[in-house]
């Protein structure tokens, strides 16, 4: 599958794998300089690209192991969706769950991102749905 995408900086870095099975591409900032990130703040990081992702998927944002484990820094809604109508800027909401400030440089890894598959779906509101063992049974009903 090819994606298109389209710098929108001279300075924008194209999304690279980390290696061959890789399933996520990583995403680099495309900030002047460098942008601190006081712990539990949030800040946008742009990436200087925009892409057409095809009809049926999305682009899915997520945290880099690495970053998040080591520097507390994540995707601030977990993870992110680039939708494949969407055309603007691919940005990452970049959150500090540490206690100390963290920099972001610019061309640093900051994200990655995987195209994944969904389905359409159409919502049919009834009266009543369909009996399970489970039934209602919330968190933790299915175990101890």
């Amino acid at each position: 599958m090819k994606i298109n995408i389209k710098r929108l900086t001279e300075t924008a870095i194209l999304p690279e794998r980390g290696s061959a099975y890789a399933a996520g591409y990583d995403l680099f900032a495309d900030v002047n300089g460098s942008v601190e990130i006081q712990p539990h703040e949030t800040k946008m990081i742009g990436t200087g690209l925009a892409m057409e992702i095809p009809e049926g998927y999305f682009g899915g944002i997520f945290a880099r192991s690495g970053l998040s484990s080591k520097e507390a820094l994540r995707p601030a809604n977990c993870v992110g969706v680039v939708d494949a109508d969407y055309r603007g800027e691919v940005k990452v909401a970049l959150h500090n769950d540490g206690g100390v400030i963290r920099e972001i440089k610019a061309g640093q890894k900051i994200a990655q991102l995987v195209v994944v598959p969904f389905l359409g779906v159409e919502f049919d509101e009834v009266e009543e749905l369909s009996e399970t063992v489970r039934g209602v049974g919330g968190f933790g009903s299915t175990g101890k």
